[in-house]
């Protein structure tokens, strides 16, 4: 036994990053570093003079021991020095390198297999870019960090008051709309609907997961006459897939889709991007809501809201999503293992 107090060391926790020091990030690690119930131990990836200065203005108490590889801490933290000190709403370009290095410690900690899976808050694109630094989101970077050459953005969640899981994820990310259709290639579609299915069965247990499909066109292009895409590029390729043992239905009117008699159905949609699928998930899960990177070579969720910089050091930070965050890679690596 090492002087960290190992007595698990099969159990390897999850990382989680509160991202944007200003924001809510900050007072979401401190809510966890509370809870006396979690689905797997954490390790919090921040700057401690960070989260102490955060929790004084929270009147919370923060003890949390440092870090140190097979502990047995329910929580514990790896200590990232911020570049100046935060201040709750106030965006500071000085530390968007903070951000960065905090998320690129805690990947590599996952690509080494330290952790079990990365747990993300929630950046300032914007502050990153003010930085100097090409930023577009946590799914690009961290594809890029991990060397693969196509991931795939999922959001998740419970649907109200049900157990019903509803699972949206993007064919396109962070596009203009001009530039969406010309991002449907038959390549991309191909790998996105592959990375999907693989991923429904690898961590999520489903051996034979059903995808709904939805056009890019409203009404699925209505035979041609509102676009070509689903003649040309979508339905063959779904013909194809399907030939080789994919579920998939499709395409389908994306207005039309997102109802009882489809969702009950299925354990996933792809949407063509972004704003076809996310606002009904959104709407219909918001607070409880997980983000989800397929195609990595290691589990990665993260909170679904934003930094809500007015909320920041007020102590109303609602800790639903990252409770579901949580819960969500917890489940996903137990399936892995």
């Amino acid at each position: 036994m090492s002087s960290c107090g190992v007595s698990k060391p099969d159990i390897k926790p999850l990382v989680f990053t509160p991202g944007e020091p200003a924001g809510i990030g900050p007072d979401l690690a401190i809510w966890l570093a509370h809870q006396q119930e979690i689905p797997a131990p954490v390790v919090l990836c921040a700057s401690r003079e960070l989260l102490e200065s955060r929790a004084a203005l929270l009147d919370q108490p923060f003890s949390v021991p440092d870090y140190c590889a097979g502990s047995d801490a329910r929580v514990s933290l790896l200590d990232i020095p911020l570049a100046t000190p935060a201040l709750p709403g106030m965006l500071n370009a000085a530390n968007a390198g903070y951000v960065l290095i905090s998320l690129i410690r805690a990947a590599q900690g996952c690509l080494m297999e330290e952790f079990s899976g990365l747990v993300t808050g929630p950046v300032h694109k914007g502050i990153i870019n003010d930085a100097g630094i090409p930023f577009t989101g946590h799914t690009e970077f961290l594809a890029d960090l991990a060397d693969v050459p196509q991931v795939v953005m999922m959001l998740a969640g419970k649907m109200y008051d049900s157990q019903h899981w509803l699972r949206v994820a993007l064919a396109t990310t962070h596009l203009p709309l001009s530039a969406v259709a010309d991002a449907i290639t038959p390549y991309r579609l191909e790998h996105t609907l592959r990375i999907l299915d693989l991923a429904l069965r690898q961590d999520f247990g489903l051996t034979t997961p059903r995808i709904l499909v939805t056009g890019l066109n409203p009404h699925a292009g209505e035979d041609g006459h509102l676009g070509r895409e689903e003649i040309e590029i979508i339905t063959p390729l779904l013909e194809q897939l399907r030939s080789e043992g994919l579920n998939l239905i499709g395409p389908l009117p994306a207005d039309t889709l997102f109802q009882p008699k489809y969702l009950d159905q299925a354990d996933a949609v792809l949407a063509m991007y972004h704003d076809q699928g996310l606002p009904v998930l959104k709407h219909a899960t918001f607070g409880r809501g997980v983000n989800i990177t397929l195609g990595l070579p290691f589990i990665r969720t993260s909170v679904d809201h934003g930094t809500a910089l007015d909320l920041a050091g007020k102590g109303v930070a609602h800790p639903g999503s990252l409770q579901a965050a949580l819960e969500a890679a917890a489940e996903m690596a137990a399936t892995r293992t």
